[in-house]
This record gives C-alpha cells, structure tokens and sequence, in this order.
C-alpha cells in the first residue's frame, strides 16, 4: 500500500502529513497529540481527557463554543477522543474552507483561556461523564476492572477518563501546566487528507503553525510492567441483565513480530459469524449471545487481547470459559487451517482497503501509526500479514495464550439496590481499574 503520504518536520517540531486526494471536494483536518493517560499519574488521573474537553472552552480569539460555531457556519462537522496514547481533534470540511481551520487550531494550540470557573464547569461535566458511562453501566465496569487487574505498574491500568475521585481533586493549576507542557508543536501532528494542493497548504500551515514556540519535552513514561506469574481472577457483582465473561491476555503491540499472527488469531478465534468460538459456543453449544476477540495492535505499549462473551441465560461463566479454553488448547496442539488462515488474511486486507474510501479513516490510520509508532510502519502491515503461516498462529497461541498469564473477570447480575460495596468482591489485589483499553474514549467535547 503505497500512498502518497508528503511528511514535513517544521523547525519548531510540528509534524505534517499530508495525503492529497481529490476525488471528493473535502478534506479531513486533523492534529494529534502525543498525550493520552499513557502520560497521567495516579492522583491525577483523567487530565487527559478534561483537557480535551476544555480544548473546546474559548482562547483569547474566540469566545467559548465559538470553535464549534465557526466549523458548522462553513459546513464543517468536528469532535475529538481521547485514549491511553494520544489525544486527536478533527474536522471534515470543503476543501476550499481549509484556511478556517488552520486558524481555529492553530489558536487553540498555544491561546487557550479557559477561566476558573469554566474549568470546574466542565470539571463537573466530565464527572456525570464518567457516572452515566462506566459507573452506570456494568460492561464498562468489568473492563476497568480487567485492567487494574491485569496491569500492576503500567498506566495502562487506569482508566482514560479517570477515577471520580482524581477528577474531582485536579485542580485549575494542575490542567494549566498540563496543557503548557503537552500542547506544544513539537507533541504534535498536523494531518491532511483530501481536496487541497500539499505544496500550497504546507506553506499555510507554516504561516499559522510554524510561529508557535516548541517546549520542553515531558520525562519519558517508565513502563517496565513486570511479568505475569500466575492466573489472576476477580469476580464483579453490578445490577445487570447478563452475566458476562472476560478473559484478558498480556499480548506485544505493532513493534513486535508476532503482532501479525496475533492479529489474525484473534480473527480466527473470535470476529464474524463464522469465526472457531461463535460457531461453538453461540450456534452449537448456546452458552454465550456473542463472542468478540480484540487483540490491540495499535498501541504504544504491549497490552491485553480481550476475549469478552454476554452469556446465555441459565448458562454459567465457567461452561462457556472451559469451552474458551478448548479451543485454545486445539489451537496449540493442531493449529489452524490454511482455509481459516486465508479467510482471515483476507479479512484484515479487506478492513483496511475500505477505510481508504474515507479521508477520515485514511488520516486516522496516519494519526494512530505516527503517534504510536511511525506512518511508515502502516507499509508493512500487508507484507507482515502475508507472511503468517499456521505454524506462526500454533506458536503465539502456545506462547501467548498460557494458564498462567490468563486474566479472568466475571460479571455477576444482582438485585436492584445491591449494595456495591459489599459486592466488589475482588479475589486479587489491585490497585484502581481502567477503561475499555483497546478503544478511544471519545466524547462530544465541549458540551
């Protein structure tokens, strides 16, 4: 896949990608940080995503929601998200409307003025956030949960849009030096994609962009998150309507070779239809409404393939983990078939050839490669993908998927008015729980 990809390094550290495209009269406009929890400390948990949203709070220029106003006014849509790697910011726009943009965002990169009583405005906003999307739903719960577990060290191990209690004790200050030191040109990645001429946007972009001053770079994450020595199992009981069983895996990320075997065993194991554990345990043996596998490729540091199933009323989480297990062993004693394997290199090939009919998803592809990795590390998907053989799933299968690394959380229902307190029965230690780790935690920032 060779696009056509024009990279520049401005002097102050300011990324450009920029990837023309003119078979639509639009672009998607878009800036990623190198910020994400990744980069917060227990304590302070969740500054990531409140900045986000105060990103959208007014600068010296423009007034609060004024960002927002101005892209609706030229036809434009906009949001952001915020995950455990990064912080990104996007616009879909006419092409012709560019120069707005390059305005709006470069403003915000270096003038936001957000006043007190804007930042406990949206402090308090964020907390209802977090209440109606993980404390009042039980799924979101037992992936929090999962991570405390599974992680003893790593960032990984909270949850992007905080604990209640860290959100509520980050004070104005905290965020204004937050801020100052990852919003800065040199964190930062300016992506293009779509209806414009590279050569004559590059000199736009260095017009706005190239007069902002770099800063100095953060202390380096120490991510030294220590092997996993034994099972690891914790129980959660919420008011819920299912039950549901998660099983989580320390897997290498995008910088490993095995990350391309990984990534087609867990769509051998668990995505479609027609994949080896929806046919046995959803069609054949009942136990489970679903299945999902989601191994993270994407990431800057090795994190967990989730093996996650709602179960079937009146079957059990241990029925329907022993059926789990099964498969894995047949995967490590037999290994795949080369139809099984085919199927899903052609799977992966197929994803990402229709998220090039997006300028959205081509510059989200750039963003996520470039912020975790590098753009170029995008050439090698395919070739790496081809290159797996059913030898290369039997290995990772026996070498990743071990008893002793597995990571298991079960979601027990309970009566209205169970008391959580009581119930938060967790048969390991662990510090405090994360969020959905594979996925961005995107909000409708500013409001």
């Amino acid at each position: 896949m060779g696009l056509p990809v024009s990279e520049t390094i401005l002097d102050n550290g300011l990324n450009v990608l920029l990837l023309e495209n003119h078979k639509a009269p639009v672009v998607s406009f878009q800036v990623w940080y190198r910020v994400g929890s990744r980069n917060e400390r227990l304590g302070k948990t969740g500054i990531s995503h409140l900045t986000e949203h105060l990103m959208f709070r007014g600068t010296k220029k423009y007034r609060p929601k004024e960002f927002s106003r101005l892209v609706k006014r030229n036809g434009g849509n906009e949001n952001a998200f915020t995950s455990q790697d990064y912080t990104a910011y996007f616009e879909n726009i006419a092409g012709d409307r560019l120069e707005v943009l390059l305005d709006l965002e470069s403003d915000r990169m270096t003038n936001l003025a957000v006043d007190k009583q804007a930042f406990l405005t949206e402090r308090d906003i964020v907390m209802e956030e977090r209440r109606l999307r993980t404390e009042d739903d039980p799924v979101s719960s037992l992936f929090e949960e999962m991570d405390s577990v599974a992680f003893r060290t790593h960032p990984y191990m909270w949850p992007i849009i905080g604990w209640m209690g860290d959100i509520g004790q980050t004070a104005y200050e905290d965020f204004k030096d937050y801020y100052r030191l990852h919003y800065r040109p040199n964190r930062a990645t300016v992506i293009v994609v779509g209806d414009m001429e590279k050569e004559k946007l590059l000199l736009k972009i260095k017009k706005y962009f190239g007069r902002i001053k770099p800063g100095p770079e953060p202390s380096p994450i120490v991510c030294d998150e220590p092997p996993q020595r034994g099972e690891r199992r914790f129980c959660l009981k919420r008011e819920a309507q299912l039950s549901y069983l998660l099983m989580s895996f320390h897997t290498p990320n995008l910088r490993h070779e095995d990350s391309f075997a990984l990534e087609l065993l867990a769509l051998i194991l668990g995505q479609g239809k027609s994949s080896r554990l929806y046919r046995r345990l959803v069609r054949e043996k009942q136990l489970a409404l679903d299945i999902n596998v989601n191994y993270p490729r994407l990431a800057h540091d090795p994190n967990l393939c989730h093996i996650f199933a709602p179960i079937m009323p009146g079957k059990t989480a241990e029925a329907v983990e022993e059926e789990i297990e099964a498969a894995l062993e047949k995967i490590k004693r037999q290994g795949v078939t080369e139809k099984e394997l085919q199927k899903a290199r052609n799977m992966s090939e197929a994803a990402l050839v229709f998220h090039q009919d997006s300028f959205f998803y081509q510059g989200m592809l750039l963003g996520i490669y470039h912020t975790v990795s590098n753009w170029r590390d995008l050439y090698a998907y395919l070739p790496g993908i081809a290159k797996v053989t059913a030898s290369d799933i039997k290995r990772v299968a026996n070498t990743y998927f071990h008893k002793d690394k597995k990571n298991v959380g079960v979601l027990v229902p309970v009566l209205p008015g169970f008391s959580h307190a009581s119930a938060h029965m967790r048969k390991v230690s662990g510090k405090k729980s994360s969020q959905l780790s594979a996925i961005s935690y995107q909000s409708r920032a500013g409001e």
